[in-house]
């Protein structure tokens, strides 16, 4: 029905229509758009930054993430996908002579990913890394893992993995060995702690960190495991759970050009674009940066829905008048929700948040440049952290104002 280059939840309701279709429904049925949801603004046009083209004449641009992340909320109403597929397909059709979209990054691809004869290791199952070792173990990798949680591991051996029982012996036996750990504490002591990573590594072994933490840290283990003979490429991803799991990360890569290249089909697995940036800190430096973006504007959500409810405002309403102008975004309206649900479970853990605002406000410091916004919002994290805050999502910061 249609070619699809990258992202697993768009195919399951790319696949969920083809179903729909082949138990005789489709364009006769009466595909009644659901009330009082974002699918029917969307299908309207009414949300800011999605609009159906009206014409032949309008371009319809590949890759529409609005697009994309309607289909992906709609994996259980393949009546309303088929209804959203076929009409963007007609005018893809009348423009182009094609019923083709595709994922407009970098690394996407056509049909399924060729995995690597590399063996990957991977150190560290937490939100973000058991989603990417997921996908690595779909995508047909030999995977060997280890997490200081042993009973983490389990999950992902019943899939296939491998299970390495410390992060010496997992780079010892693999090709390229990955790691995604909380901060820049774990990211050393998992390299040069007892056991840890740099006791495996040899000439030619290749360890790419994906965690986010500062350029100092990173420079630091990029220059132990060079000096031992391994190369070295720092790669954190900027997304949450979610992204994880549905390999749609974004990969900041910075450190050796050769290594990025051998991790093409991993960061393809676990990954819709990634990005390579030059010498090793540049990528930590970037991370840094546009999680404290992230964090700033969370927090001054948080601050708009406070300020609306004690002068008496409805928050939905507030929401709804957001959605409809330059500010809307997936971002803005998840964790709109997530406040206006009460429902805090992490996505992104909120005291990592404050940590890279932390460390982003140090890196400003060490430039002699100014991060007030950034230093505002970091009181409000650290507050809401004294309230036990920390292992809940980061739209918990809201609390910080009610209490």
């Amino acid at each position: 029905m249609i070619k699809i280059n990258k992202g697993k939840r768009f195919q399951q309701a790319v696949d969920a229509v083809e179903e729909f279709l082949k138990k005789g429904k489709g364009k006769d049925q009466d595909l009644t758009i659901p009330e009082s949801s974002t699918v029917k603004r969307m299908m309207t046009g009414t949300v800011a930054g999605f609009k159906w083209p009206q014409s032949v004449s309008e371009p319809v641009k590949d890759g529409d993430p609005h697009f994309h992340h309607f289909l992906l909320s709609q994996t259980e109403k393949p009546a309303v996908c088929y209804q959203a597929i076929t009409k963007k397909l007609k005018v893809c059709e009348e423009e182009t002579g094609s019923t083709s979209i595709q994922a407009a990054d970098s690394t996407a691809i056509n049909g399924s990913i060729t995995p690597t004869d590399k063996k990957i290791g991977f150190l560290g199952l937490g939100l973000m890394g058991s989603g990417i070792v997921s996908n690595l173990i779909k995508m047909g990798h030999t995977v060997t893992v280890w997490n200081r949680t042993a009973e983490k591991c389990d999950l992902f051996i019943q899939e296939g993995a491998r299970l390495g029982r410390t992060p010496a012996e997992v780079v010892s036996t693999c090709d390229i060995t990955f790691a995604c750990v909380s901060d820049p504490k774990a990211a050393k002591d998992l390299v040069l702690g007892p056991s840890g990573v740099l006791q495996g590594i040899r000439p030619g072994k290749c360890y790419v960190d994906m965690s986010t933490v500062d350029a100092d840290t990173v420079t630091e283990l990029a220059q132990v495991i060079v000096s031992r003979g391994g190369r070295f490429l720092e790669a954190p991803v900027s997304g949450n759970q979610q992204l994880s799991n549905d390999g749609m990360l974004v990969i900041l890569a910075a450190g050796d050009r050769g290594l990025y290249e051998d991790c093409s089909s991993c960061f393809q697995a676990m990954g819709k674009t990634s990005f390579f940036l030059g010498e090793v800190g540049n990528a930590a430096k970037m991370m840094l940066i546009v999680n404290m973006v992230q964090g700033s504007f969370m927090a001054t959500i948080a601050e708009g829905l406070t300020l609306a409810q004690v002068t008496g405002q409805s928050q939905q309403t507030l929401l709804d008048i957001l959605n409809q102008g330059q500010l809307a975004s997936i971002f803005l309206d998840q964790k709109c929700q997530n406040i206006l649900q009460g429902n805090f479970k992490p996505d992104f853990y909120l005291k990592y948040i404050q940590k890279d605002l932390r460390l982003a406000i140090a890196l400003g410091d060490s430039v002699n440049h100014p991060t007030p916004m950034a230093a505002a919002a970091n009181e409000v994290y650290k507050r809401a952290k004294a309230l036990d805050q920390s292992d809940n999502d980061m739209s918990a910061v809201y609390r910080a104002y009610i209490h």
